[in-house]
């Protein structure tokens, strides 16, 4: 059973978030990467984060993976915020593309292969 299904069965979607984050709990995703769930709106979900040691990569930068999980709970939290009782959502699918040029003498025909 979920956390959401353990706490707020029988509640539409912005009533299920709302609750959970009076609830004080947080799904294992938050916990992890250190998240948290600020507000909810219909249509709207604030999550904030500050990434620590846990979310470097290898090269000692931000992995993309945690802007990634940040955005997919948001936006799926905004969307489950719209839900009825009786419905579900999932993501299918999330497409995250971030480039940090490091370089000022690059020629603009470079750049636009990046």
């Amino acid at each position: 059973m979920s956390l959401i299904e353990e706490t707020t069965a029988g509640l539409d979607g912005l009533a299920q978030l709302r609750k959970l984050i009076a609830s004080g709990r947080k799904p294992g995703i938050l916990r992890s990467l250190e998240f948290d769930f600020i507000e909810v709106e219909a249509g709207r979900a604030v999550f904030a984060g500050v990434p620590g040691d846990h979310a470097y990569n290898p090269i000692g930068t931000v992995h993309g993976g945690y802007a990634a999980t940040l955005l997919d709970s948001a936006c799926g939290c905004s969307v489950h915020s719209c839900l009825t009782a009786t419905q579900a959502y999932t993501t299918l699918e999330l497409k995250d593309a971030c480039c940090r040029l490091e370089s000022a003498r690059l020629s603009r025909k470079r750049r636009s292969r990046i």
